[in-house]
């Protein structure tokens, strides 16, 4: 026969094994020790479920616009469940901010990886088309979202309001450069970049509608970004000035 006794707050039993015996029974006591394993919790939704959600919300809005973004629809389209997108995400507010992010995030990779040359103001009509143009083209739903806040309430364009300011530190300095080379015709580094953003969104709007010559929109951009900077130069008499003249 077997018995058990709890040892109180001792983490083990007793386990009283009864062995029988020709006169009587012999006692055996057996120490069983108990241990507490703590088992970490699976992780179900890794970074690649967080991309796959971000992908199929971003279509839902190419198409559909923000009024076509619903949890259920993000998640059918990416193949998962509403679960997913709680537990990544939190609920559809932190899903539209990581939108908003990714939009910035992708503009400052890009602006790293374009290179530069001898020439700042051709690097920064460079930037307009490879960097930003891209964007609009490729990722539409993510220029309206991050750049536009297109139907993005303003409590939480705050909340990728430190990712946008990253992207614009790398467009600052090709604005700095030119300032360097005495190219703002006594700009600030702000304004000149307030009106290089202007056009670049308003070519960026009408090649979205289509009013583009097809097949031009790539020169016409960097046509009309070379014009702008260009314009920016003092008169040619300043620029031939020594430093600090």
């Amino acid at each position: 026969m077997v018995s058990y006794r709890p040892r109180p707050q001792s983490g083990a039993e007793d386990c009283m094994l009864l062995l029988p015996s020709r006169n009587n029974e012999t006692v055996v006591t057996l120490r069983l020790l108990r241990y507490s394993v703590k088992m970490g919790r699976p992780r179900e939704h890794d970074s690649a479920t967080g991309e796959a959600l971000l992908d199929a919300a971003e279509q839902i809005v190419e198409n559909d616009g923000m009024a076509g973004l619903s949890v259920r629809r993000i998640a059918d389209r990416a193949g998962t469940s509403t679960r997913a997108v709680y537990a990544v995400f939190e609920s559809k507010e932190g899903l539209i901010v990581a939108l908003g992010r990714r939009a910035f995030d992708l503009l400052a990779h890009a602006m790293d990886k374009l290179p530069s040359s001898d020439d700042p103001a051709t690097d920064l009509a460079e930037a307009g088309v490879r960097v930003f143009r891209t964007l609009v083209v490729d990722h539409p739903a993510l220029f309206k979202i991050g750049l536009q806040h297109r139907d993005v309430p303003a409590h939480l364009v705050q909340e990728f309001r430190a990712e946008a300011e990253n992207a614009w530190l790398r467009l600052h300095s090709r604005f700095q450069r030119l300032q360097e080379h005495r190219l703002l015709g006594g700009r600030t580094i702000d304004e000149a970049a307030c009106q290089f953003h202007a056009l670049c969104e308003g070519l960026a709007a009408i090649e979205l509608r289509g009013l583009l010559p097809g097949g031009q929109e790539e020169r016409l951009w960097r046509d009309a970004l070379g014009a702008l900077i260009e314009g920016l130069r003092p008169p040619r008499a300043q620029q031939q000035l020594p430093p600090g003249a």
